[in-house]
């Protein structure tokens, strides 16, 4: 089974992801996206790490999403992935437009073939106005694009706002 869990910083989406990992009754992987690059990126990662259970495992990876999801998928386990839009501003980052499409097309082939549950969790940047700067609309448009893909091929997909869940697809 896979869940898409949508919203804006701070709305809730991590802390639902975490809860519905630890009520699915299977081991639970948590791959971390992003890198500790500056301290307020390092207390967002210390604050994340605190309030997961210590029992869980750990995968950080920012780049090899789809690798790292097939080496680490089976029936026992659960793999919450948090979060594609630091995914995306890492492969963004890179300024190769052939690495980005080739991980993003991996991640999206490679959804369909995992045994056990995944829960993508990934901010909604989409709601606002068009951004200024040409990577500032590319990342927008390349996460719309990407969520849009993820939608299609997740059996659930919820959309968070101020702690709140909004299913969009599927039950809760």
């Amino acid at each position: 089974m896979v869940d898409l869990i949508l919203g804006g910083a701070r709305s809730g989406k991590s802390k639902l992801a975490e809860k519905l990992a630890s009520e699915s009754g299977l081991q639970v992987t948590y791959i971390a996206t992003s890198e500790a690059l500056d301290g307020e990126m390092s207390e967002r990662i210390r604050h994340h790490r605190e309030r997961r259970p210590g029992h869980w495992q750990l995968c950080e990876e920012p780049l090899e999403l789809a690798r790292v999801l097939r080496e680490n998928a089976n029936e026992q386990r659960c793999l919450l992935v948090d979060c594609l839009t630091l995914w995306l501003s890492n492969l963004l980052l890179l300024d190769d437009p052939q690495r980005l499409a080739g991980e993003r097309d991996a991640l999206l082939a490679t959804l369909a073939d995992l045994p056990g549950r995944i829960i993508l969790v990934s901010n909604e940047t989409g709601l606002g106005v068009v951004p200024m700067g040409q990577l500032s609309r590319r990342f927008v448009d390349e996460a719309g694009w990407l969520h849009q893909a993820l939608a299609d091929r997740s059996e659930r997909v919820v959309f968070c706002v101020a702690g709140l869940p909004m299913v969009l697809k599927g039950q809760l």
